[in-house]
């Protein structure tokens, strides 16, 4: 689940111990991490110039914020999230780039009205509710350029069964849980996730006013597309 699995603790002490901890959580988690996170930078900068503007949504945490920054130093990144908690850790982790960066707590309608060069949402949009997905991606691409690069990526698989569960097992497995754990994991991605069939995903992004939605990052029970305002 990796990002916002934080809020429900008591607030961390925000050291670079912390801060070490969770950056090492999602790299475990999720197939690829170094690669996906590569790709999405490409992709952006095929089509956001040099001195851009990016929309990061669900940047708590701060590692695509640090990523896009290390990699594009012209860019400006607005990053939006609803916990405090995971901003004060973004705003930590990226901190050298803070000239830079511009941090918003809330959901999507809480992010400036742009217009963006692009936007990113990587490893959020399972957590947000299916009947919000929608207006979620139409609110992303109402604040983009005509023709701007949106990357999203996030858990998605056949939601028919026996796919589904032998899906989430699968998810299970690789992020490494402890057997005792086991069944709280499958009953918390089962019940607390909004995980939708990669055909549904492809059409919400099109619904939503995308075009040219095009796969590139398949990572066991992870996809993602980019597409284009």
């Amino acid at each position: 689940m990796t990002k916002h699995d934080l809020p429900e603790r008591a607030a961390p002490a925000f050291d670079a111990a912390h801060a070490k901890s969770y950056a090492e959580g999602p790299p475990r988690q999720v197939p690829g991490f170094d690669g996906l996170h590569r790709m999405t930078s490409q992709l952006l900068a095929e089509r956001v110039p040099v001195n851009g503007d990016v929309l990061v949504l669900g940047a708590g945490g701060g590692l695509e914020l640090k990523m896009l920054a290390d990699n594009h130093p012209g860019w400006t990144l607005t990053g939006i999230d609803p916990s405090a908690d995971m901003l004060r850790l973004a705003a930590q982790i990226a901190g050298s780039h803070a000239d830079r960066i511009r941090l918003h707590e809330g959901y999507i309608h809480a992010a400036p009205a742009g217009p963006f060069d692009g936007a990113v949402c990587l490893l959020t949009m399972h957590f947000v509710p299916r009947e919000q997905r929608l207006e979620t991606l139409r609110e992303i691409h109402r604040r983009l350029v005509p023709g701007a690069p949106f990357v999203v990526a996030h858990i998605s698989f056949q939601q028919t069964e026996p796919e589904r569960s032998m899906w989430i097992a699968r998810h299970i497995a690789f992020s490494g849980t402890a057997p005792a754990n086991v069944e709280s994991a499958r009953h918390a991605i089962a019940t607390r996730l909004s995980v939708l069939s990669p055909e549904e995903d492809e059409a919400f992004l099109r619904e939503a006013g995308f075009s040219d939605v095009s796969l590139f990052y398949a990572g066991l029970s992870f996809r993602g597309w980019v597409a284009y305002a």
